[in-house]
């Protein structure tokens, strides 16, 4: 059930189980409660049962990919305020122009040093607490 852990919650989307679990443990350590979906169907599914403080989106993804997931995320009510941070090793000016627009709050570059993975959550899930937009700077406006 949503709501029940007193750990920030993060939703790890990645289609390469071992990033998964990789990020997963990192994110443990560092005080966090991590869950994992392999794919875009889960991720949605994952969103809306458990309501995570933060995504981590892998772009990437089989099946539907993490843009069409984060859209889908971001139309529906029960979702849309839940910060979605774009996790890849590939973005293009064009798509890094975009993801603002698309509805991502942050970027993160892979492959990330877990101390910087997890300094990145920890700043998104601050802001949210405070009742900060999520919106990172870094990112173009939507």
């Amino acid at each position: 059930m949503p709501g029940l852990s007193v750990l920030p919650t993060v939703l790890i989307v990645d289609d390469y189980p071992d990033a998964c679990e990789m990020y997963a443990a990192y994110l443990k350590i560092a005080g966090f409660r991590p869950l994992k979906a392999n794919d875009g169907y889960e991720a949605l599914r994952l969103a809306v049962e458990e309501l995570p403080d933060v995504i981590l989106m892998d772009l990437g993804l089989p099946g539907i990919d993490g843009f069409e997931v984060t859209k889908r995320l971001k139309n529906d009510a029960r979702t849309r305020h839940i910060p979605v941070i774009a996790l890849t090793a590939h973005v293009n000016t064009r798509q890094f122009r975009e993801l603002g627009a698309l509805g991502f709050d942050d970027l993160i570059l892979k492959p990330c040093l877990p101390d910087a993975l997890a300094d990145e959550v920890e700043r998104m899930v601050s802001r949210i607490r405070q009742g900060a937009p999520p919106r990172s700077a870094s990112l173009p406006a939507a």
